[in-house]
């Protein structure tokens, strides 16, 4: 990736609300050059979307959980593929907004879930709609609740920590 097209990601990371020419002034380009750039990075996919990080606390969210899935057995490619699809299909139904939901390892874990609510009884849902996925043979559900009404926050969500991490990273490979 040229550098240009580093710079207009990580200035995008940090407000993606900015005008082209704004973006342009920043990253030291042109407005159309920066056009060119965006409409190309969105179509091959780097740019997936662009929305906002809302303050879901006075949204009226009370926790965010980070729920952790232990299966008794490795799936078949056959049984992920059709775990997908009942997922997708009772995510239609769902009143809890899930913000993630992959595949992965850990802590012997295989899966994990990102998730938002407006009180514990809603966590408490999310922990039986995913026991209702009874093929999966869960063995164990773990989750980490923050309390998004707690005063003392120590870093929320925020891209653009990870912008200036991509800076950085993009400095290093040129050095070396």
């Amino acid at each position: 990736m040229k550098e240009t097209e580093w710079k207009l990601i990580c200035a995008l990371m940090k407000n993606s609300r900015r005008s082209d020419r704004d973006l342009a002034k920043a990253i030291g380009a042109s407005q159309p050059t920066v056009t060119r750039i965006r409409s190309r990075l969105e179509k091959e996919g780097y740019i997936k979307e662009y929305t906002i990080i809302p303050d879901f606390a006075k949204l009226g969210y009370e926790l965010m959980a980070i729920t952790f899935v232990k299966l008794r057995k490795v799936l078949s490619e056959e049984e992920i593929e059709d775990a997908r699809k009942i997922a997708k299909e009772s995510l239609t139904k769902i009143s809890f907004p899930l913000f993630m939901l992959e595949r992965g390892m850990g802590l012997g874990y295989q899966g994990v879930i990102l998730s938002y609510h407006e009180s514990y009884a809603s966590y408490l849902a999310l922990r039986d709609w995913i026991r209702g996925f009874t093929f999966l043979e869960l063995s164990e559900i773990e989750s980490f609740l923050v309390n998004l009404k707690d005063k003392i926050s120590y870093m929320p969500p925020n891209f653009a920590l990870i912008a200036k991490h991509f800076a950085t990273l993009k400095k290093q490979s040129e050095k070396l």
